[in-house]
């Protein structure tokens, strides 16, 4: 019996891996940390799998579980990061790194945007940005489909306002 739940759960993981390891990447910029990280969230899913919904597709259950794990395991580092480290990542100098091109300046803007959104509307635009449906994201958020709207669209215009500002 045990094997047997081991099994549909290591397979289960294995189909999605890539869920946790985008979710993992979006909270967590430190590698060693981002490895706790994605543990955290693996013992999570397992702890959490014999509640799991039939009624949802695997994807949906594991974002859920994922964003939950990666907001508080964000909010624990950050406060530690605030504690341990007063300097902002912005002061830090940075030697030899060649000038990107400009799509992969507008990639990294778009990330540094992203990471100051707050936890849930950060959750919303990783899912937005993997053109999961309306729908999808808020079963996974657990809003409704027309707030899901609503706040996508405020964040897109936002993130507009920002990408002027900056290319102004």
């Amino acid at each position: 019996m045990i094997l047997a739940k081991q099994d549909r759960f290591l397979s289960v993981i294995e189909t999605n891996k890539g869920i946790i390891y985008k979710v993992a990447n979006a909270y967590c910029k430190d590698g060693e940390n981002r490895k706790d990280l994605v543990q955290e969230i693996i013992v999570q899913l397992w702890q959490t799998f014999d509640q799991y919904n039939e009624q949802f597709k695997h994807s949906t259950w594991i974002y859920r579980v994922a964003l939950n794990v990666a907001i508080s395991f964000y909010r624990k580092d950050t406060r530690r990061q605030t504690i341990a480290l007063p300097m902002s990542d912005d002061s830090l100098l940075t030697l030899n790194e060649a000038e990107p091109d400009e799509t992969e300046a507008n990639i990294n803007l778009l990330q540094r945007f992203l990471a100051e959104l707050n936890e849930l509307d950060r959750a919303l635009m990783l899912l937005y940005l993997e053109e999961r449906s309306h729908q999808q994201i808020a079963e996974i958020l657990g809003l409704s489909s027309s707030n899901v709207a609503t706040k996508i669209s405020r964040i897109k215009e936002q993130l507009k306002r920002k990408f002027s500002t900056i290319k102004a």
